[in-house]
């Protein structure tokens, strides 16, 4: 069989767009598309897009469900025999299988999985209301806030609005990089969903290979900012993030 793909990824990557409905699942099924939905940034934990009637759901272990950055592995979950049969032949064939102590870590992590999320989940609201605030700091992009575009639908499909959030800082990329280099409790690097929090310039980092046009048409800009909120204490958090901005 030759499978059509069609993917709408849960949560788009810097934007924390929520693109997944489930009228919008129904539809694609019913018209013969594969619904695939990238649940990482939303984890099983907060979202279940079998549920909501997509086809497959497509995680990252190496984030979220791992948790502590020390894996690195994928996994999707899928509850159609004849879909199923196609990729174990793929994976049978190819090799490309998680190897024994991969699947152990992946397994513990998701023992702590919800603890996790919850613990991310609320330091994440207190610390989107309090960039939102901070003078520095010119738009915050969270699910959780009402103005945000994908609100009604988190709100109505999930069990959270996770803990990723995006930030313009006011300037340009040198007050984005001297903000990035005075924090202490936030790690800068370019993976998410550890028990760490981390921040990162997608500028910089994980998009410094696209032109700068580009970047400026996906709305990643120079003063474009990327948190991956941990379970640290909030007082800790709030205190480093404050201070960063400070030197900006």
């Amino acid at each position: 069989n030759v499978y059509f793909f069609f993917f709408k990824q849960k949560t788009a990557y810097e934007m924390l767009r929520s693109l997944v409905g489930s009228e919008m699942c129904i539809r694609d099924s019913s018209r013969g598309i594969v619904v695939v939905a990238d649940n990482t940034f939303a984890t099983p934990y907060l979202q279940s897009p079998l549920l909501l009637g997509a086809d497959v759901s497509l995680n990252s272990c190496t984030k979220y469900i791992g948790g502590h950055s020390d894996v690195v592995q994928g996994a999707i979950c899928l509850n159609d025999k004849e879909l199923y049969d196609h990729y174990y032949l793929i994976a049978k064939s190819t090799g490309a299988n998680p190897g024994p102590f991969d699947s152990y870590l992946a397994l513990r992590g998701l023992k702590t999985l919800k603890i996790r999320v919850d613990a991310a989940s609320r330091n994440a609201i207190v610390i989107a209301n309090f960039l939102r605030d901070h003078p520095k700091i010119r738009k915050v992009i969270f699910p959780g806030f009402k103005e945000h575009p994908g609100h009604e639908i988190c709100k109505k499909q999930m069990r959270g609005y996770g803990a990723m959030i995006s930030l313009y800082v006011n300037g340009g990329l040198e007050e984005a990089k001297r903000f990035l280099e005075n924090v202490s409790i936030f790690t800068l690097a370019e993976s998410l969903g550890g028990v760490e929090s981390l921040i990162e310039s997608p500028a910089l980092m994980t998009h410094a290979s696209v032109p700068a046009e580009k970047r400026k048409e996906l709305n990643i800009e120079d003063d474009f900012i990327r948190i991956s909120v941990g379970i640290e204490d909030i007082e800790d958090q709030l205190a480093d993030l404050d201070f960063a901005l400070s030197k900006v």
